[in-house]
């Protein structure tokens, strides 16, 4: 073994042994061994095929004699040995079979849609599409286009047998395919018309084709730029094209892109790079990142995926897209009558604003533009798609920038998976009515959903944290594409052993490319484990509570308390054992008090907390020198918080929301209203949610860009006393909801303090403020019983009135200091 090349030979031999070995474990299944002999010859002509028989072409080096020269010893086996391989293919097919059933129930032309699988090969994809689909029913003609002969033979003994007689094989360059011509073709010889339809029909359906899928075929096809360019002649103007591949790419490349759709897992490190395109680069399969930019510059981008295959070791990238065409959406009256429902300015009036695009910059005053149209102006500027939130089925999320920092400092976890508000006492106060414009903060959509009840004329729900608004976008999903059952068991048992399924059959084409990327990612967490109510920030304290309830045997009691029947027998399983564990004081001095424990598990910021102490200094009168003794404040705010609540409401029948707490899961008996078969008939209803706008940014950027005296209600729960007192950020906020107010509107709040700091600045800026709950020792305002006080602060004078008779006011003082 001293040569050299004895060395090299040997270890070629070794990897050959080793990716044999690999390809075949993976390919067996654990029960059946029956056809490891026929398995074993797979895998061997598969090897043969892929790393020791020399890949040949004719003389002028043509691609279709060097794909035949690389498929035709391995075509009876190709299916058999990718399986393991290719994966993400049957994920694809799930995606765009969703879009398409959203879009045929949609639709109003009655003609069945025609698609193109491009370097389908032996048809693999057309036969799997029919787990989501009815293929030979639900379409008009499905074209193959393949330009290997041995592959497309294959695929025609396939369709013979299933018998699919719209199913059409084509061996040929895919970039000079023509559907015109291949209908009038078919047409001639009357093979294109099917029973019951006219010539007519047929004709009229060249406008294109409605959906385009490639799978592991963009990677194989050298010359891709005319390719793409192909492919976006082809597709129809409303249809739409998924691809799935094999990718390598820095986030040097597309850090700076905001049409991608996220860039959740996209980037690969330097050593995947350089190791899968030599790998690949084998086997004349090019993993260059051009090829995917260049697709997502000619389309729009409606759902982006990026994942690795995983078997003994092996972490391969690959990605599943999902796009359309790149003017879908892009229209002046769209862009414009999406801004228009995004800012409240009125429709026609935003339609002559944005009439002429040339004039972009300049047409539309900033004070009735929402960030996404400015970003939209500036990519039609440069000929590139618009952001994916452009291109969705539905127009409730609003484009942000998922790159910036504030969005980012969440590190992609939500803090609450319910919400901390009494929706019960929320529409008492509110009385919300057809005509009303709510803006509210998301939390976790609970709110938002229980508004959308009372079907008002616009809700604009707001959160700084992306992933809070990608869990009411699961929620609206959910409630648009699936049953009572499915919805219950989502939100209710808060585990669904279905979700993934779920998530790309039904819920993908009703979310936008950011939340279904999230969800993708962390849905298994949070749906198959221990459940959705034990993520997000808030799991914290609810898994604090039940290790202390387990160490201190507590857990029958537990039970017990949820199942109590009565008042009086629930106050004595709370007063007898439950009460001295959650309220002692040894636990608050030395975990809940903790500044990093408020805000991480309870959302409660430094801010809020030293409210808290004030508002205890000053009612035990302690002075200021005890003002420091945080932990005996919030040891006596969860006092007056849980006592009442155990003494008055009942777990078991009327308080969802400390019995989720407790066990996890909410009941059928005890749960929020929009989880009540009545409410899923309502919010499952067309069109339910086409009121909603989800806004992920600050609240004042978002009030900032609505348009003046719109709004009648904004609900911004306790996040007044996030402010610090000496900034300016709470004037500013209040500032900006006098001018996004009508006359007459009205601010929703609540605060841990019976009279906040912020209070006069309300009375100062034109607000005639009411306290129409507070909460004194031992008694209970709400079923939360969490904030000392709530408050309705209502708009009674506009913000010049109120600087004319400051100003009045202070020339009035100065003529007086003159006499």
């Amino acid at each position: 073994m001293a040569d050299p090349r004895a060395w090299v030979a040997a270890s070629l031999f070794s990897v050959i042994v080793f990716v044999f070995i690999i390809f075949f474990v993976a390919s067996l299944q654990k029960d059946n061994f029956s056809d490891t002999a026929h398995t074993i010859k797979a895998y061997l002509k598969f090897v043969y095929s892929c790393f020791l028989k020399p890949h040949t072409g004719d003389e002028n080096g043509g691609q279709q004699a060097a794909l035949e020269s690389f498929y035709k010893a391995q075509a009876t086996v190709y299916d058999a040995t990718r399986t393991r391989l290719l994966h993400g293919r049957e994920d694809m097919l799930g995606l765009v079979a969703a879009q398409m059933k959203f879009k045929e129930q949609t639709r109003r032309t009655g003609r069945k849609p025609i698609w193109i699988d491009i370097g389908g090969g032996t048809g693999y994809n057309i036969e799997q599409m029919a787990k989501f689909l009815p293929v030979s029913e639900f379409f008009q003609t499905v074209y193959l286009v393949d330009l290997s002969p041995s592959l497309c033979d294959i695929a025609r003994s396939r369709f013979a047998r299933l018998g699919w007689e719209n199913v059409r094989v084509l061996c040929e360059d895919a970039r000079s395919f023509n559907l015109s011509e291949q209908q009038e073709k078919e047409h001639g010889q009357n093979t294109a018309v099917s029973k019951g339809e006219s010539h007519n029909n047929v004709e009229s359906q060249t406008d294109g084709a409605a959906l385009i899928t490639m799978s592991y075929a963009l990677s194989m096809i050298p010359d891709i730029y005319p390719l793409i360019d192909t492919l976006s002649t082809l597709l129809s103007p409303e249809g739409i094209i998924g691809v799935c591949d094999f990718y390598v790419q820095n986030q040097v490349d597309y850090q700076s892109r905001n049409y991608t759709g996220g860039v959740v897992d996209r980037h690969c490190t330097w050593i995947s790079r350089v190791f899968w395109r030599t790998w690949f680069e084998v086997d004349r399969v090019n993993l260059e990142p051009a090829r995917r930019d260049y697709l997502e510059y000619r389309f729009g981008t409606i759902l982006n995926i990026n994942a690795r295959n995983h078997f003994l070791g092996v972490r391969i990238p690959y990605y599943i897209w999902v796009g359309c065409s790149k003017e879908n959406g892009s229209t002046t009256a769209k862009l414009a009558e999406l801004d228009a429902a995004a800012t409240e300015s009125p429709f026609l009036e935003a339609l002559d604003l944005h009439a002429s695009l040339s004039r972009r910059a300049n047409s539309i005053p900033s004070d009735v533009r929402s960030k996404a149209l400015e970003c939209a102006i500036v990519n039609l500027s440069a000929s590139l798609p618009l952001p994916s939130a452009w291109y969705q089925n539905h127009n409730w999320r609003i484009y942000y920038d998922y790159q910036l920092q504030k969005h980012r400092q969440f590190k992609d976890e939500y803090i609450y998976a319910f919400t901390w508000e009494d929706s019960r006492v929320d529409a008492r106060l509110l009385k919300v009515r057809s005509d009303d414009v709510i803006l509210a903060l998301t939390s976790a959509g609970d709110n938002i959903l229980s508004f959308a009840l009372e079907k008002p004329r616009r809700i604009h729900a707001v959160d700084l944290n992306p992933t809070q608004n990608h869990l009411l976008e699961l929620k609206v999903a959910a409630f648009t594409a699936l049953g009572y059952s499915d919805v219950w068991k989502l939100f209710g048992e808060g585990k669904n052993d279905a979700f993934q399924e779920l998530l790309v059959t039904k819920l993908s084409p009703h979310m936008s490319s950011l939340a279904f990327q999230y969800w993708l990612q962390n849905g298994h967490t949070a749906f198959k484990d221990r459940g959705l109510y034990y993520t997000g920030g808030s799991r914290h304290a609810i898994q604090l509570v039940g290790w202390l309830f387990k160490i201190f045997g507590l857990s029958g009691q537990v039970q017990k308390l949820c199942s109590a029947s009565t008042l009086n027998e629930q106050r004595e399983i709370w007063h007898r054992s439950l009460r001295n564990v959650l309220l002692s004081r040894i636990l608050s001095w030395t975990i809940i008090s903790n500044e990093r424990w408020l805000w991480k598990a309870l959302g409660v910021p430094p801010n809020q907390r030293n409210l808290i102490e004030k508002e205890y200094v000053k009612q035990e009168e302690y002075g200021d020198a005890q003002s420091s003794r945080s932990g005996h404040a919030i040891w006596e705010y969860m006092v007056n918080t849980l006592d009442p609540v155990v003494n008055n409401t009942l777990l078991s029948e009327d308080n969802h929301y400390y019995l989720l707490c407790l066990q996890g899961h909410y009941s059928r008996r005890c749960h929020p209203d929009y989880l009540t078969p009545k409410a899923h008939i309502k919010l499952s209803a067309p069109n339910a949610f086409d009121s909603l706008r989800i806004h992920t940014d600050e609240i004042n950027e978002v009030i900032a860009r609505i348009s003046p005296a719109t709004l009648t209600i904004a609900v911004v729960m306790d996040s007044m006393d996030w402010f610090d007192p000496k900034g300016a950020d709470a004037r500013n906020q209040i500032r900006a909801l006098n001018r996004a107010l009508k006359m007459g509107g009205r601010v929703l709040l609540r605060s841990a303090g019976l009279t906040p700091w912020y209070i006069a600045r309300f009375e100062e800026m034109g607000f005639v403020a009411k306290r129409v709950a507070a909460r004194m020792p031992g008694s209970c305002v709400d079923r939360v019983n969490m904030y000392a006080s709530t408050w309705l602060c209502t708009k009674i004078a506009t913000l010049e009135k109120v600087h004319a008779k400051g100003l009045k006011k202070a020339l009035g003082s100065m003529e007086k200091l003159k006499i």
